[in-house]
């Protein structure tokens, strides 16, 4: 099957296609990717961006010069749906390159390199600051239907849980080179290697693995869609990944050096939403039946 319709967004790179397979081996249904907009390029080395719906914002990580590592000068800013930047700095101190977020009962959970970080969605205050026995780099976050917070440790190849306010190891494989991107959805776990480039559904009882897809080098956030999923690669893809573990390429900013970071989908907007690092931006796509 051959897609037909191609667009270009603002990037000159950029060529977006996809085809969403349905049950049936010989029907398909063409999508593709509309840039809907794309905030100012004031943020500083946007990581990770998260919809809170209860407050229609969203959330993006500052982890400002990655290099640096424990420099203190990492910051949450926010943005509205349609693409302001209403504080590219809300909250400020007690992080040094913050990266992955996830919300459970009114509070965010950020991923602060070694620590993670909590902040008061309400007040903008951090509210407590959640150690890491042995810390590597804490990476992207999750929170699962009973409100569970999991973070990815890339460097020591460990996902935790967060539990009475203290962090526990959930999984621990050998096989994992880099683990990054993960995902509760619908009662089931998910997690990108990134240096692996697999795509692993794990079993929450047993922690037993299993291959979804592989050739995703790079892989860094996973959102669901529909019965899909959606996944960035940092180095500037989008790629959806069906059920049954196909790759297709949505869109390719690599040429323009442009990052694709981890992302975020609100299935209610239709709204794709692409934190692009080094670009210094959110950019936000409509996906185009």
């Amino acid at each position: 099957m051959k897609p037909t319709t191609i667009l270009k967004t603002g990037f000159s790179a950029a060529l977006l296609t996809v085809l969403i397979h349905s049950a049936s081996p010989v029907s398909a249904q063409q999508i593709s990717l509309d840039k809907k907009w794309e905030t100012p390029a004031v943020l500083k080395e946007p990581e990770s961006v998260l919809y809170d719906r209860v407050n229609n914002v969203l959330y993006v990580s500052n982890i400002n010069n990655p290099a640096a590592g424990k420099d203190n000068n990492g910051s949450i800013g926010r943005i509205s749906l349609t693409g302001e930047v209403q504080n590219v700095e809300w909250v400020v101190g007690g992080m040094d390159a913050p990266k992955g977020l996830g919300l459970s009962k009114g509070l965010l959970y950020v991923a602060d390199l070694t620590k993670m970080v909590v902040i008061d969605t309400k007040t903008g205050k951090v509210v407590q600051t959640i150690d890491i026995e042995d810390p590597g780099m804490l990476n992207d976050v999750t929170v699962d239907e009973k409100g569970v917070v999991y973070v990815s440790d890339s460097n020591k190849k460990r996902v935790y849980t967060i539990n009475n306010n203290k962090a526990e190891i959930w999984l621990e494989k050998e096989e994992f080179q880099k683990p990054n991107g993960l995902l509760a959805h619908n009662g089931k776990f998910y997690m990108i290697d990134m240096t692996a480039g697999i795509f692993y559904e794990v079993d929450k009882k047993t922690k037993s693995l299993r291959k979804i897809a592989e050739g995703l080098v790079g892989g860094d956030g996973i959102v669901p869609y529909g019965n899909d999923f959606i996944i960035s690669n940092w180095n500037g893809e989008i790629n959806h990944v069906s059920s049954k573990g196909q790759v297709t390429k949505l869109l390719d900013t690599k040429a323009d050096k442009i990052n694709a970071a981890d992302i975020d989908y609100l299935p209610k907007e239709n709204l794709l939403l692409v934190p692009t690092f080094y670009g210094n931006r959110v950019v936000a796509y409509q996906i185009k039946k």
